[in-house]
């Protein structure tokens, strides 16, 4: 058995009387990428907060890499690290600027080195000294996944990474991510609503419905389970008719 990079336990957020996370637990490896799916509003984006410790959890737990991230977060996120389409770099700084900046906040050591070495891995050396702002948005989800991996994170938190890319970039950026899972040994949480890049990229997947998570398996196999044809017949299912499929 692998190493668990990430685990939730029971983990249930409440907003008054509506609760968007209801009793969740689920794993991370080494080396795994699983998919957290669901329509909008099933409790993704929320969970991924619970994680990062933006938002505290009503009930249950997280540990990264062993640790408890009610006890002690500084610990628990030193190798973790996050992107979202969402959440852009700030424009007025060049893409050098704003990986030093980063590597400073994140402590990396020999910070040249690394943001050279990541600078090459994204195919970013034209752009080095380009202000984030004038980048397309696969330029700037390139940067974005830089900033993520500077300090060699064995957990990344990806909420929809190739969201609004053109089919070959997004390709490049999967591949990218992927090798970073073989070869860093890194756990992947990924939230994605294209279910071919779901199937192509992930080991596993989680599907969450109104807060719950309904189904989990291997997304080549889980849609044969339950009579569907492929992964993007499945997630229409749990968005329009989850019943159905607890029947």
């Amino acid at each position: 058995m692998k190493q668990s990079v990430l685990r939730v336990n029971n983990l249930q957020k409440l907003y008054g009387d509506t609760i968007a996370v209801d009793d969740v637990s689920f794993t991370v490896a080494a080396n795994e990428i699983v998919g957290l799916l669901g329509p909008n509003g099933a409790g993704k984006t929320t969970t991924i907060n619970m994680v990062l410790g933006v938002l505290e959890p009503t009930a249950g737990a997280v540990s990264i890499n062993g640790t408890d991230i009610a006890v002690n977060r500084s610990l628990a996120l030193r190798r973790t690290n996050f992107s979202a389409v969402y959440t852009p770099l700030p424009g007025n700084l060049t893409v050098y600027q704003n990986l030093h900046i980063f590597s400073l906040l994140y402590g990396v050591k020999d910070f040249k080195r690394r943001i050279d070495s990541l600078i090459e891995r994204f195919d970013l050396k034209k752009f080095r000294f380009t202000k984030c702002g004038v980048l397309s948005s696969g330029e700037q989800t390139r940067v974005s996944l830089a900033k993520a991996m500077l300090n060699e994170p064995n957990l990344l938190l990806l909420d929809e990474p190739t969201a609004s890319l053109d089919p070959s970039v997004a390709r490049d950026i999967r591949e990218v991510i992927r090798d970073f899972a073989v070869k860093d040994g890194a756990g992947i949480l990924w939230t994605s609503h294209n279910m071919y890049e779901v199937e192509e990229v992930c080991d596993r997947v989680l599907f969450l419905s109104h807060g719950k998570i309904l189904l989990e398996g291997d997304p080549k196999i889980l849609p044969k389970e339950y009579g569907k044809a492929n992964l993007e017949e499945l997630f229409i299912t749990v968005a329009r008719e989850p019943l159905t499929l607890m029947e």
